[in-house]
């Protein structure tokens, strides 16, 4: 998470004002690709900013592993099917969660805990707040995070060599939302996790319940982002199938007309919000957070 070190300017020292504890719901955060729960320039910074601005509210910062180095690991190679198992196992032990938690999803982390939303209804997840979050998966890999770059090599090779093979589906993490548009069939039949979530291969009435129940689902979407191919997926938008070159937002989308997750009554009552910032992949400033993302949190 080089990007939100480069990116957050240090206005700790501003004066901040703090929301009413009492009403503030606690927030359940997960992290991207190649970060974890506790960096202190990453998600450890975002933890200790929205604590520091809504004093008393409960912040969990998702650790997936027994530890940092762990945690970081399984961002690439843990099965998200599991991630996600074990996540909703962390919630529903968790006393402090049990009237219901907002949810905060950085990079992948965003079409994860939508998965967490879908799939584990208790305890209920109020609002889901997705940022830079893939969730029409990606087609691309071409630029990664921090000192990742050597593993970003080897995963391109794996996506190009068999994105869909069970094997690669099974222990590569960003496999598990690759979404070829030139082979569609192959990717509804064989995703293990995107396809799913997205209801590819039938509709999942509890899915789309679930989802529904969402107060908001924010998409925040990174205007100059060289990271997601394509970027309009942050906004739940792809490629027009058949192509890689000519791309759609999610109202034109048959998920979208078709209704099968709720997206369409979700929009249609207010719930979706798509909200864009300058600059590329994670890189956006305090002001921005406080004055923009905050709010969905007090």
């Amino acid at each position: 998470m080089a990007a939100l070190r480069a990116a957050v300017p240090v206005l700790a020292l501003l004066g901040l004002c703090p929301g009413p504890a009492a009403a503030a719901a606690p927030l359940v955060i997960w992290h991207g690709m190649g970060d974890s729960c506790c960096n202190p320039v990453s998600m450890g910074y975002i933890k200790k900013l929205v604590e520091k601005k809504i004093p008393g509210i409960y912040v969990l910062s998702l650790k997936i592993g027994s530890n940092l180095i762990q945690d970081m690991e399984n961002s690439f190679f843990m099965n998200v099917n599991e991630q996600v198992s074990e996540v909703c196992r962390q919630l529903a032990q968790d006393p402090q969660l049990q009237r219901g938690y907002n949810a905060m999803g950085f990079s992948q982390g965003g079409q994860f805990l939508r998965a967490v939303a879908q799939r584990c209804p208790a305890p209920p997840m109020l609002s889901l707040i997705s940022i830079g979050g893939q969730h029409q998966g990606v087609y691309g890999f071409p630029r990664c995070p921090g000192e990742s770059s050597h593993l970003c090599d080897w995963i391109r090779k794996t996506l190009d060599l068999g994105a869909y093979s069970k094997a690669v589906q099974e222990h590569l993490v960003q496999a598990e939302y690759w979404h070829d548009p030139l082979k569609e069939e192959e990717y509804r039949k064989n995703s293990i996790f995107l396809a799913d979530i997205n209801q590819e291969r039938g509709i999942n009435e509890t899915y789309k319940k679930n989802l529904m129940a969402l107060k908001k689902f924010v998409m925040v979407k990174f205007l100059n982002d060289t990271m997601v191919d394509p970027p309009i997926s942050e906004w739940f938008g792809f490629y027009k199938s058949g192509q890689a070159k000519e791309t759609i937002p999610l109202q034109e989308t048959s998920l979208y007309k078709e209704d099968r997750l709720g997206l369409q009554q979700m929009d249609k009552a207010g719930k979706l919000v798509f909200l864009g910032v300058q600059g590329d992949h994670l890189h956006f400033s305090e002001e921005w957070f406080d004055s923009t993302i905050l709010p969905f949190l007090q």
